[in-house]
């Protein structure tokens, strides 16, 4: 790799990432030294990229940082293109659409070419096979919800076909090869619970927020996540 390009690359892992980074993991990820690395981060700061942290502790890059957007690589390119692919498959049509579209979009700005990159892919999603059970829900109105911190009010359909009526606080809309998981607190359970879409009967968006600050219900929601994992992980 070039060091222009490795410095560039520096940036982007940077970017990515909300949690200091250490010299070892952009070593690995770049296929490099760590006293390249270390040199590199001096170069990058010398020339006034607002990198903070040190050698042992790990990097962060500011969130104030401005840098001009760069012409999309190869894998770059079938990365989204890949991800599209999922999404226009196994997603609500809003969201399918929406995929379609940025791919359009990218293929509409890239030079020549790389459009072979997105017209013939060396990846490609695999093919779903659609469920027989037919949802009664909106999943836009889902995802609204969790951007605006709403919450929901669910008559759910349990599998042991027993129907309930929970007000929840939604966290994030998972998607799976056959199916849609909408991860909340439920305030019945007093706790996360997982509700499969097509088990939903119906949902109201109130008008009641959740009342905490953007991300923190995400956050225990992680913490939570993080917690079953290691049980999970003691009883195996």
């Amino acid at each position: 790799m070039r060091r222009a390009d490795r410095l560039f690359q520096i940036i982007q892992i940077l970017r990515r990432s909300s949690r200091p980074v250490t010299a070892a993991t952009l070593a690995d990820e770049l296929e490099t030294s760590k006293r390249t690395v270390y040199r590199d981060i001096a170069d990058l700061m010398s020339q006034r990229v607002p990198i903070e942290g040190e050698a042992g502790f790990g990097y962060l890059l500011s969130p104030d940082y401005e840098m001009p957007p760069l012409m999309l690589t190869p894998e770059e390119i079938e990365a989204v293109v890949l991800g599209a692919q999922w999404v226009a498959g196994r997603a609500d049509k809003a969201l399918a659409n929406a995929a379609r579209d940025v791919v359009a979009k990218i293929t509409a700005v890239v030079p020549a070419h790389l459009r072979p990159f997105i017209v013939e892919p060396s990846v490609g999603a695999k093919p779903v096979i659609q469920g027989t059970e037919k949802e009664n829900i909106d999943p836009s109105m889902l995802r609204t919800a969790i951007r605006e911190g709403r919450k929901l009010r669910l008559f759910y359909r349990s599998d042991r076909d027993e129907e309930t009526v929970r007000t929840v606080r939604p966290v994030i809309l998972g998607y799976s090869d056959t199916s849609r998981i909408l991860v909340a607190w439920c305030e019945l359970r007093q706790g996360f619970r997982h509700f499969r879409t097509e088990r939903i009967l119906k949902a109201d968006m109130l008008d009641e927020s959740h009342g905490l600050r953007p991300g923190e219900l995400r956050r225990r929601w992680s913490v939570w996540r993080e917690a079953e994992l290691q049980k999970s992980g003691r009883k195996g």
